[in-house]
């Protein structure tokens, strides 16, 4: 699970058959601290490659800009390539389940909802907030 910052426009591109398939950099950041003994321990943030599949793609296709916060469920791979000059490399990707976007939209502008959740199973996807603030009885 991850919660972080797109750093570049997404990638999308449709391979085999209209299978869209979207890359995108994702930047998640641990806050910087002081220790008791005064030490200072600075911010902290690592890059993630994120790989989306079919609808997960094409949603980041429409409503995923540079900037804009997700959270991402998925699971980590690794691939081995061989680089220009003969030496074995290894990437670090992750493959996403699930995601949920969680930048606010203007709402002057028709863009998506607030707060989208999206996963390649549909019966995963939980109920919107206002199919769940119909249930609550105040």
């Amino acid at each position: 699970m991850l919660i972080g910052n797109v750093g570049a426009e997404p990638e999308v591109r449709y391979v085999d058959a209209g299978v869209a398939v979207a890359r995108l950099r994702l930047a998640t950041s641990e806050r910087g601290y002081t220790l008791q003994n005064g030490t200072q321990v600075p911010e902290r943030t690592d890059w993630h490659s994120v790989i989306l599949w079919k609808k997960l793609a094409e949603v980041v296709e429409k409503y995923v800009h540079k900037g804009d916060k997700l959270y991402i469920e998925g699971r980590i791979r690794y691939t081995f390539y061989d680089d220009r000059q003969g030496q074995r490399r290894t990437a670090t990707e992750i493959w996403a389940d699930n995601m949920e976007m969680l930048t606010a939209r203007n709402t002057a502008a028709p863009q998506a909802d607030t707060n989208v959740k999206v996963a390649e199973n549909p019966s995963a996807v939980a109920p919107s907030r206002e199919e769940k603030d119909k249930d609550l009885p105040f």
